[in-house]
């Protein structure tokens, strides 16, 4: 079978690994998140993967706190992540809508055989 998964916010699974570490006693580490964050995220990752019976694609939403991209429950999903489509608040500001960030907004199959040589080099 072939599988579209969408998660509405993966950020909720952050928090809640997070509380139950407090829970369990365990000393938080960067921002106050689980000592166990990369773990957890990746064990959960791990098992959003094609198989030779199917394929499976995940669309996942995630809240950024106070919009900064390199703070650590973000960052840790988007090592994960194939493609990342940021939206700005900046940019609805201006009544531009989507407001994809074209600059933070990246994607790893970048390659002018699967866009297209013009697109690439636009990209580029």
């Amino acid at each position: 079978k072939d599988i579209l998964l969408f998660i509405d916010n993966i950020f909720r699974f952050i928090q809640a690994g997070s509380e139950v570490s407090a829970l369990l006693g365990r000393m938080p580490s960067a921002v106050g998140y689980q000592p166990t964050l990369a773990q957890d995220l990746a064990q959960l990752q791990e098992r959003i993967t094609s198989t030779r019976r199917g394929s499976i694609t995940s669309v996942q939403a995630i809240y950024v706190p106070a919009d900064d991209l390199t703070d650590p429950a973000p960052a840790a999903v988007f090592s994960h992540l194939d493609a990342t489509i940021v939206l700005s608040r900046q940019i609805m500001e201006l009544g531009i809508y989507p407001a994809v960030d074209p600059l933070d907004s990246y994607s790893n199959i970048l390659d002018a055989q699967i866009i297209g040589a013009r697109h690439y080099r636009v990209a580029h």
